[in-house]
């Protein structure tokens, strides 16, 4: 039994982060005895979420409904409704149920963090589920070349190399429930996802950031398996952890958790046609700046590469549970 358990209190671990990496790793957290708040990033401007914000003057849904369902305690039949996408119909064409349901209770209750909070009840979420801001924000990228790309949606599109990314409005508030549980945390856990466009966004929120800088929770930093095209084009797992300090000004982490399972050739060459390869792991550059390394078989692959939750999560669980007897 570990500290935090005879204590009576499970550890409180805050998850950052968007996207479909996201979801998939907080499958496999809810599953362990574990105090869970998620922060999502509200920059997304592409697809159902684009159009919600921009006609119902909302923050972006799509996140958050991700969230929400991969820790919903509810049917598969039920989790499946939440992701469906309308096909038809010129106005529901893109929609997907779940972005719907959160703009009516935005509408009804007249606040999208309250929505999200309703939603979160409703459906028997394991753990809270926050947006790292009460409003959307726009994510801007400056290129190499000098020249700014803006929208989330259109950054990975525009071909070029990336220099930083940065939001409007930059002095964006983060929502107090969100300070509150960095700053009470046992554990704070970025990634995996989209390194410029659903990680960063989170810590460029600016009091965001220094409250994660100032905790005193253990760190955790989850890097992706595979490149994204346009956006972390032949990245190392140094060149992930480079760009965030890049950005932030400070190592961030303690540990880095890793993939080193073999892919396939097979699926290599899939990801290949799209311009993906996996994420090298360059070991000494990144433990020769301090971060604890933990590398292992991580991933699976069905229709698609994805994380393997219940194993990442055993890894993450461990981690937290050494770090709170160590500092007991």
């Amino acid at each position: 039994m570990n500290v935090a358990q005879t204590a009576g209190k499970r550890p409180r671990i805050v998850v950052m982060g968007g996207g479909t990496g996201l979801s998939v790793m907080l499958r496999g957290l809810k599953e362990k005895p574990l105090d869970i708040t998620a922060i999502v990033t509200v920059a997304d401007d592409g697809g159902s979420s684009g159009i919600l914000r921009s006609e119902l003057q909302m923050p972006p849904p799509g996140d958050i409904r991700n969230v929400l369902t991969a820790l919903a305690d509810v049917e598969p039949l039920l989790a499946d409704i939440l992701k469906y996408r309308f096909s038809a119909g010129s106005n529901l064409a893109g929609h997907s149920l779940g972005n719907l349901i959160l703009a009516a209770l935005t509408d009804m209750h007249g606040d999208f963090v309250t929505a999200v909070k309703e939603m979160s009840r409703v459906f028997v979420c394991r753990g809270a589920v926050l947006p790292a801001a009460g409003e959307g924000v726009v994510l801007h990228a400056e290129m190499e070349d000098g020249s700014i790309v803006s929208g989330e949606s259109k950054i990975p599109e525009a071909g070029g190399v990336i220099k930083r990314v940065f939001l409007e409005p930059e002095e964006v508030e983060p929502l107090p429930e969100a300070l509150e549980a960095v700053m009470q945390a046992d554990a704070i856990l970025i990634g995996p996802g989209s390194l410029y466009t659903s990680i960063l966004p989170n810590l460029l929120v600016p009091k965001l950031a220094e409250a994660v800088v100032q905790s005193k929770a253990i760190k955790i930093f989850v890097c992706n398996v595979m490149t994204q095209p346009g956006e972390t084009d032949n990245y190392t797992v140094g060149d992930h952890l480079q760009a965030i300090y890049d950005h932030i000004g400070l190592h961030l982490f303690d540990y880095v958790i890793v993939n080193d399972g073999e892919i396939p050739p097979q699926v290599q060459d899939q990801y290949a046609e799209q311009g993906a390869k996996p994420v090298l792991l360059d070991r000494d550059e990144v433990t020769s700046r301090g971060y604890k390394l933990i590398a292992d078989k991580l991933v699976l692959f069905r229709t698609y590469l994805r994380h393997d939750a219940e194993r990442l999560s055993q890894h993450i669980y461990q981690l937290v549970n050494d770090w709170i007897s160590r500092e007991r």
